[in-house]
């Protein structure tokens, strides 16, 4: 299934004839790639559950929450991603029986999403085949998983994340 080369090695031997930073590149292009394919194996993992990796993020965010529930607003920010893509993603969960849309009690301008029964059993489900699937992330042992973070946190900070 996979290339008989490594993409990213060729790109940065390419990259490294026109401009430099080959290692920034190099880094930022398998940070990427990695991105991709483990968000496609997650992916693979949730659709026999009828979700997809966004849409278990917003459960989850909804069932940490200390209420089931949150502006739709909040959601967004929180889950860093734009107020249509948090709109069709709660569309498709209410559709799905997973959430129902409140009205906020206090900010009529607010809608609340909050999870349902269904969903906090579904994220109980999905979570199981997550756990036993290591979230894709098998290759790397609890070290390296650490390792992994550790690297990424300044980069996170630095670009305001927290």
């Amino acid at each position: 299934m996979g290339l008989d080369f490594d993409p990213i090695e060729e790109a940065s031997r390419q990259w490294a004839l026109h401009w430099d930073k080959v290692p920034a590149m190099h880094a930022v292009t398998s940070l990427m790639r990695v991105q991709q394919l483990v968000l496609a194996h997650l992916d693979s993992i949730l659709k026999p559950h009828g979700l997809t990796f966004a849409r278990y993020e917003a459960l989850v965010l909804l069932v940490f929450s200390s209420q089931g529930s949150l502006p739709m607003g909040k959601m967004g920010e929180r889950l860093q991603v734009h107020p249509t893509s948090i709109t069709s993603i709660i569309n498709r969960l209410e559709s799905a029986g997973l959430v129902v849309r409140r009205q906020h009690p206090v900010d009529r301008r607010a809608v609340l999403a909050e999870v349902t029964p269904a969903g906090r059993a579904l994220v109980e489900e999905a979570t199981a085949d997550l756990l036993a699937a290591d979230f894709g992330l098998s290759a790397l042992s609890d070290e390296q998983l650490e390792a992994v973070s550790s690297l990424l946190l300044p980069i996170r900070r630095a670009a305001g994340d927290f």
